[in-house]
């Protein structure tokens, strides 16, 4: 079967959207879990250090940092899962491991210390997540770190048979600091960067959104007015067809008698489609009733059919018994609409069928019609899309914005 053009209407991405704030947490949550990271490349560190080099160490202080950020991160966990993440907190977040790294790199070298680029890491990330001011105020945090760390860092107390190894060892920091850095920049960008692509485009859906909310609003105040334009000179059609139907030469003649009825008819089903728009619109008409889906469908095919006399129309329907639907004016209004672009693109007979499926119901009109190119495709269900030219595409556009509103 193929794919139905209403269908062709949804939010087509490889990726689901996310909400800014959604967005906002899964970021701190990687932000956590680059922390776990640091608590447990720091301990190896200090391991190393210690003992498999025998560079002696403040351990105690070192050691409480990296208990305060298991503790920070333990906090973090709880924190998320029970309100929202903003800016304040990413850089509430990211100024912590930067004071978390000053400190350890101060108590192990200083500026000397080959893992001061992992400083680049926090401004990296700084400079995804974080507005203008904020990036500001981490970079001007991280400079002043350095420049501390440069002043009053503590120098390592290597021990004397180590001393002529002391540049060996450090150009081995640098190259281990160096792959970290990019090895961990490669894996939280990939992962940040995947979840701003899904808040623009949850951005990008409520636009869109909006956008078409506000052609339908537009659209239902020129609908509203012209329906209350409409309406007088419809009666006075409506008065004047009744009397003529009364005088005995129209009523004798067997030419306009006919002739007359129908006009009588289309005038009565304009002020319907008029009442209709009314109610749509917000005047109020009666309570909504729940109807049979069948018995509703079948009535829009019996109404709609004298409006292309020409063009049979077949109505199938398979399922449906105890199939109920709101009699919503709407739901009649956009089946006919579509039926009469089917008759238009394919005079010769179209079809209207309803089916009970699984997940609901399924209403389909099929014609020998030209069809869609691909092009036209891509824009189905958007305002003044139509290749009939200027001024068309509306029908489509709201059928469209009811098949994603009804679900």
């Amino acid at each position: 079967m193929e794919t139905p053009i209403l269908a062709l209407t949804r939010a087509r991405r490889a990726e689901p959207g996310l909400s800014p704030a959604t967005a906002a947490g899964r970021n701190m949550r990687l932000l956590v879990q680059l922390r776990w990271i640091a608590v447990a490349g720091q301990l190896l560190a200090i391991v190393v250090v210690e003992f498999a080099l025998g560079v002696a160490l403040p351990l105690a202080p070192m050691l409480a940092v990296v208990a305060v950020l298991a503790f920070a991160n333990s906090y973090a966990r709880v924190v998320l899962y029970r309100r929202p993440v903003g800016q304040t907190a990413i850089l509430q977040a990211l100024l912590f491991d930067v004071a978390a790294l000053a400190f350890q790199l101060y108590l192990s070298g200083g500026a000397s210390n080959p893992f001061i680029s992992l400083f680049f890491l926090q401004l990296v990330l700084g400079a995804i997540l974080l507005d203008f001011v904020s990036l500001g105020i981490l970079a001007a945090v991280a400079i002043a770190a350095y420049a501390m760390l440069a002043a009053f860092g503590t120098p390592l107390a290597y021990p004397p048979e180590l001393l002529a190894d002391v540049p060996q060892i450090e150009r081995l920091g640098a190259v281990i600091s160096f792959a970290l850095t990019g090895g961990l920049l490669a894996v939280f960008m990939a992962r940040i960067t995947r979840n701003l692509r899904a808040r623009d485009a949850y951005l990008a859906d409520l636009r869109q959104h909006a956008a078409e909310e506000d052609g339908i609003v537009r659209t239902g105040l020129l609908a509203s007015g012209m329906a209350h334009e409409l309406g007088t000179p419809l009666s006075t059609v409506s008065v004047i067809l009744n009397d003529w139907s009364r005088m005995p030469r129209v009523a004798g003649d067997a030419e306009l008698s006919p002739e007359l009825a129908v006009m009588q008819r289309e005038v009565d089903r304009c002020k319907t489609i008029v009442g209709d728009i009314l109610h749509l619109a917000g005047t109020p008409r009666g309570e909504v009733e729940i109807v049979s889906a069948d018995a509703l469908l079948g009535r829009v095919a019996t109404e709609w059919q004298p409006t292309y006399p020409a063009t049979p129309l077949v109505y199938r329907s398979e399922g449906l018994s105890g199939a109920l639907l709101f009699a919503e004016p709407a739901v009649s209004q956009v089946i006919a609409s579509l039926l009469d672009n089917a008759a238009q693109a394919c005079p010769s007979g179209i079809a209207l069928t309803a089916l009970r499926t699984a997940e609901g119901l399924e209403v389909s009109i099929t014609d020998d019609g030209p069809g869609f190119t691909d092009r036209q495709l891509a824009s189905v269900g958007k305002p003044h899309q139509s290749i009939k030219g200027p001024g068309h595409g509306m029908g489509l556009f709201l059928a469209a914005a009811l098949a994603r509103r009804l679900g």
